[in-house]
């Protein structure tokens, strides 16, 4: 039953809206015009209450309905329409003398103004430079999820409301209108005449269901039609097909001066051929064209996975300049920031894995998402998840099999998931979210990469194509409608005859996840128990309570060398005996497939990274990669003992896999940032030691790239080049001083493209004011994101106090920094020890500021919070409680929680290990 604080009452239903809206660039503002058919659910019907936000301008109110006892429309008095801006609802109270009883339909017309804002959420302006003549301009666009579809006009904006959608947009001839479904018909507003009802009345007011609306309104509209095309503004009229019953939050639209590059694909289950394109302005088209082909190859790829047709008759997408999320399954519509849909060859491999990995996550949506949504938001792991693992492993690995985005995944994904649900302040995967405010929370690691890596470890359990099958089920009984988790566990469960839900209801009801203990006993045997994980280390037993199913992936090795693993051991008590049948060496979690962490003894640990460390190892890269993060996690979270964690990583100078020395490098990072204050000794050392490991590599990769280099190798001397300058290589170093200086003197070809971020950010920390000026130039004008997202980092990096204050100074200007970007400064200026307290003065100083700028958009609030987590003392902590605790923090309260945590985390990791790592580092020299 929904919440009566903030869910809608169930006594109407939805079934059908028919919208316009009139879109004036110019004056940046909107109107619109609705007529909502709704089928009664109550006996008898004494009241209506919908979503619309506190800046929609209501009115003209009716009713009108064959059932009516009275005349065929009723005019609502405004004395009948109450609203609750707090909680974005309308109330209409219904006479009683109408009559309106279970079943019957009602349609509701009304009218609506806004202005059109900037604050990427609702129907908001985007800004982009022409091509021609470099100057502003803007256009118009939505991004409803989760809860803003009421920002644009009123509606029951909650997902398993479902109607279809008629949408007619008014706008000036230049512009392009976009929507989900296909154009039906777009005339010119002089040709839009008709001899309807009304005597000269054009299409426009027709469309607009005037004759629903008072006298005053058709008056208003025609006036200002008229005036505004005697400023020479010509107007047309576009209405789209109806779409299939969808949520709100997948309605999507646009207005604005778009170009676009189309293709099509064959549908394998139909034979159909469907149209494809993706918009863009004209300064930025020429680099959508592989967006194109990722289209193009992959949503073949998914029809046949699903064995289901993409439903709608095209798919489009639309790059856009201010985007708050990263990109949106919009049905039929997908739209994205332009660093997820923009890509040419000069952007580099990092740039181009992000674009086909985004979209092939937003084409599986339309799918897991759209077809099929979920009810409520507490399910939205149900649409991230399956998203997250089929867009960005299943379909990519088919598409780019050279990537090994199989194994990346366990970097990506799982270890991020894992980070964050070591949190006293993390949540369940499925968690109650009835708040508006909190919605916008769950849009985390847990519901992205935790959701997908429980998907993970339950297809290793079944089997892939199973797994596939499963899910295919489930889409097929719940297409067009809506689902929950408990319906894909029955579609898994007919597809592998497994009782799904008690293998996986721990996994996705329960916060946090275990770590096995492994201690070894008499007999050639070992205990294995399992616990909560904490990254505090300090469980209580009331948060110990959980037993959840493992799935141990249990690898042996006999003394011969032969390899074997048992797919079938399951952990479902607290504890349980092993024996290793003479096996000389153990591990767990073979494949790092489960999403828990390993703790063995340091003489297991150390004969582990022997074995890591041997060229025909037993243990795969996957393996490799999950004992070093296990290794981390568990020494920083108190578990085991640093040093004993460095010791295992010495053994792995030889390793060849760009994923393991990734685990690597995170593990260093993290220590060099929570030991940042630490004497000058330490923190030497701890760059020593990154050198030791690092310098090696790069130097047996070289510094200069090939174009019959695999991905492997791009991103293995990518990763090097940073760690190794990062930590003091002068031939690193060097060399970006020469390539840099070239690049300045006008040689755009000086820096490869994928050792791009890295040149950019050693210029800055090292060359001074002149090469700040320059990077800054180029981030006015960068040719493509990647080059702009390069520059936004290396502008973060300065180590000289004048120059941290000038990029401080830049976040204080909308026109130096979109608010879409924001992020990337805070990120960057966090990272950096030597600006990362005076970012937290900053902060503190101008969040009043920051909070009014981002207040709607609450995903990139949330964001901002978290980047004071690098702070590392007992003060700080003390600091950042006590300047929240007179702010409200009503819109960031779980994001806060995770950020005081990682605080505390990382000064009980310093406290408790400072004299073992230095008394390591020591011996180390």
């Amino acid at each position: 039953m929904p919440d009566n604080d903030y869910r809608l009452p169930i006594n109407v239903k939805p079934i059908h809206y028919d919208l316009t809206f009139k879109t004036s660039l110019t004056k940046k503002s909107f109107e619109g015009s609705g007529s909502i058919l709704l089928k009664v659910l109550s006996p008898h019907l004494t009241s209506l209450t919908f979503n619309a936000h506190p800046s929609l301008e209501l009115h003209s109110f009716s009713l009108s309905s064959s059932s009516l006892k009275t005349d065929s429309v009723h005019q609502i008095p405004d004395s009948a329409v109450k609203r609750d801006d707090k909680l974005e609802r309308v109330t209409i109270e219904v006479e009683k003398a109408l009559g309106l009883k279970e079943g019957d339909e009602v349609r509701l017309q009304l009218g609506w103004r806004a202005e059109l804002g900037n604050s990427m959420t609702g129907y908001y302006l985007s800004t982009y430079q022409k091509k021609d003549t470099k100057e502003e301009d803007v256009y118009a666009l939505t991004q409803f999820e989760p809860t803003d579809a009421r920002k644009a006009f009123p509606c029951w904006d909650e997902p398993a409301l479902k109607a279809t959608f008629s949408l007619t947009m008014i706008s000036a001839s230049t512009s392009v209108n976009l929507s989900n479904m296909e154009v039906l018909e777009e005339t010119s507003l002089d040709a839009a005449k008709t001899s309807s009802t009304v005597a000269g009345e054009s299409q426009v007011l027709k469309t607009l269901k005037t004759e629903h609306l008072k006298t005053e309104l058709k008056t208003e509209i025609k006036t200002e039609l008229k005036t505004e095309s005697t400023k020479k503004e010509e107007w047309k009229v576009t209405r789209f097909n109806k779409t299939p019953p969808m949520s709100t939050y997948l309605l999507t639209f646009a207005s604005g001066p778009f170009e676009y590059k189309e293709d099509s694909y064959v549908s394998p289950l139909t034979g159909k051929t469907i149209p494809l394109r993706v918009y863009a302005t004209s300064d930025i088209i020429h680099q959508v064209s592989y967006a194109l082909e990722v289209t193009k190859n992959a949503v073949p790829l998914y029809e046949k996975m699903f064995d289901i047709p993409y439903a709608l008759p095209k798919l489009d997408s639309l790059v856009a300049s201010d985007f708050d999320a990263g990109a949106m399954e919009g049905w039929g519509l997908i739209t994205g920031r332009t660093s997820v849909l923009l890509f040419d060859e000069k952007a580099g491999l990092a740039a181009k894995k992000r674009v086909a990995t985004v979209q092939s996550h937003e084409i599986a949506h339309q799918w897991f998402g759209d077809l099929v949504t979920m009810e409520w938001w507490e399910q939205l792991w149900l649409n991230e998840a399956f998203a997250t693992l089929c867009g960005e492993v299943l379909i990519p690995d088919k598409l780019y099999p050279e990537w090994n985005v199989r194994t990346s995944f366990i970097s990506d994904h799982l270890f991020a998931a894992l980070s964050l649900d070591a949190q006293r302040s993390s949540h369940a995967i499925e968690v109650p979210c009835p708040d508006a405010n909190r919605i916008n929370e769950i849009f985390d690691s847990i519901s992205y990469s935790k959701g997908a890596s429980v998907l993970r470890m339950l297809s290793t359990i079944v089997g892939e194509d199973v797994f596939v099958k499963g899910v295919s089920i489930y889409l097929k009984k719940k297409s067009f409608g809506n689902g929950n988790t408990r319906d894909l566990w029955d579609g898994i469960s007919e597809a592998s005859g497994q009782n799904i839900p008690k293998i996986m209801d721990p996994w996705t009801l329960k916060i946090g996840f275990p770590v096995l203990t492994v201690k070894e006993i008499e007999g050639g045997k070992i205990e294995v128990r399992q616990d909560r994980f904490l990254s505090t280390g300090d469980v209580k037993p009331e948060e110990n309570e959980t037993i959840w199913p493992v799935p141990l992936g249990f690898l042996t090795v006999s003394k011969n060398g032969k390899a074997e693993i048992d797919h079938k051991a399951f952990l479902s008590t607290r504890s349980t005996t092993i024996d290793l049948k003479g096996a000389s060496l153990f591990k767990l979690n073979s494949g790092t497939t489960g999403v828990y962490r390993v703790a063995y003894s340091p003489e297991h640990l150390d004969l582990l990274g022997l074995e890591a460390a041997k060229k025909d190892s037993a243990l795969t890269p996957e393996d490799r990669v999950g004992l070093v993060s296990d290794a981390h996690r568990l020494a920083r979270a108190g578990y085991s003992s640093t040093d004993g964690a460095l010791n295992f990583i010495s053994h792995l100078k030889g390793e060849e896999t760009e994923v393991v020395w990734s685990a690597l490098s995170t593990f260093l990072a993290d220590m060099s940032s929570a030991w940042w204050e630490q004497p000058e000794s330490v923190t030497t050392a701890i760059d020593q030691l990154r050198l030791s490991l690092f310098g090696p590599l790069i130097d047996r990769l070289g510094f200069n790239p090939s174009p019959s280099d695999s991905p492997e190798i791009v991103e293995l001397r990518s990763l090097a080049f940073l760690n190794a300058g990062v930590a003091g290589h002068q031939p690193v170093l060097d060399f970006s001083k020469t390539a840099f200086e070239k690049f300045s003197a006008g040689d755009e070809e000086a820096i490869h493209p994928d050792l791009r971020t890295s040149i950019f950010r050693f210029a800055v920390a090292h060359g001074g004011k002149s090469s700040y000026d320059k990077i800054k130039e180029v981030y006015s004008n960068p040719p493509n994101p990647a080059v702009k997202i390069a520059c936004m980092g290396a502008l973060t990096r300065s180590t000289e106090p004048a120059l941290i204050e000038a990029t401080l100074a830049m976040l204080t200007n909308k026109e130096a920094v979109k608010d879409q970007d924001f992020m990337y400064f805070l990120s960057g200026l966090s990272a950096n020890v030597k600006s990362r307290r005076v970012l937290w003065t900053w902060f503190k100083a101008n969040f009043d500021m920051v909070y009014t700028r981002f207040e709607g958009a609450s995903l990139t609030l949330s964001r901002l919070i978290k980047f004071q987590s690098a702070l590392s003392s007992q003060a700080d902590y003390d600091d950042v409680k006590a300047f929240f605790a007179t702010k409200d923090t009503s819109k960031f309260t779980m994001s806060l929680a995770q950020t005081l945590e990682s605080i505390e985390a990382s000064t009980r990791w310093v406290e408790k290990d400072k004299k073992a790592v230095e008394a390591w580092l020591e011996e180390k020299k």
